[in-house]
């Protein structure tokens, strides 16, 4: 099966393009530096050809408001018309848990305009929901950060491995559209101000973690559960701890 990655060479997209290929898939991964540009459509009729499945993990390179959600509005756009050229037969998109219940923040309402465009497109597809990363938990800390103090709200958290990000989405591609949305989270519930506190702690940083409940988290204002997947979400196996470990 062919299965085209789009952000192929971002951190989820080069792990999924690995575990493609190694189960025997033909992945291709497809970003400007290999030639395709979902933005202006270059190189997209030419990768799509003979592909079965479209992964769309792709990212704005600008979180500024009107050029996020442009960017999610035109390339999503973009990839649908030339998938329904080609054929492809199953549509895979990355979101975001909560993505619905965060709209105060631009980032999350272009992400929730790429969902819709998805489901109104009348195309098989399947929208993946993951948790936030591992990865990006010192980002957070980043954008919450005034002076020596990080103000976060204790809302409850689900983070996850990309490692077992890029396993999900690989098992949704390969397999038949769902037509609606499947959640991935990872295994253990932090408070989101107890988990910047422990992060910032085993890597010996200085900065003091305030808990504040109108924390903003990405401009958006949480309740206790906004972060958290649904009950029937399925569940990754590596635990913060491990990943720590590996660090």
């Amino acid at each position: 099966m062919k299965v085209v990655v789009i952000g192929g060479t971002g951190l989820i997209g080069s792990k999924l393009v690995g575990k493609l290929n190694e189960h025997g898939h033909e992945a291709v991964a497809a970003s400007p530096n290999t030639g395709v540009n979902t933005l202006t459509g270059e190189g997209l009729a030419e990768v799509l050809e003979g592909a079965s499945v479209v992964v769309d993990v792709s990212n704005s390179p600008s979180w500024e408001d009107d050029a996020v959600l442009n960017f999610f509005r035109t390339s999503t756009a973009n990839l649908l018309e030339a998938e329904a050229e080609a054929g492809v037969t199953h549509h895979v998109a990355l979101s975001v848990v909560g993505t619905d219940r965060l709209q105060e923040s631009g980032y999350f309402r272009a992400k929730q305009a790429q969902e819709d465009l998805i489901k109104a497109s009348g195309r098989p597809y399947s929208i993946v929901h993951a948790t936030q990363f591992f990865e990006f938990i010192k980002g957070i800390a980043d954008l919450s950060t005034d002076g020596d103090t990080v103000r976060l709200s204790p809302a409850k958290i689900q983070p996850i491995y990309s490692d077992d990000v890029a396993a999900a989405v690989g098992r949704t591609a390969v397999g038949t559209p769902v037509n609606g949305v499947v959640e991935v989270a990872g295994p253990d519930v932090f408070q989101l101000d107890e988990l910047i506190r422990k992060a910032l702690a085993a890597k010996n940083d200085p900065r003091t973690v305030v808990t504040d409940p109108k924390a903003p988290y990405s401009g958006a204002q949480l309740e206790e559960n906004t972060l958290l997947p649904g009950p029937d979400a399925d569940i990754a196996p590596t635990k913060l701890s491990e990943w720590f470990a590996q660090q």
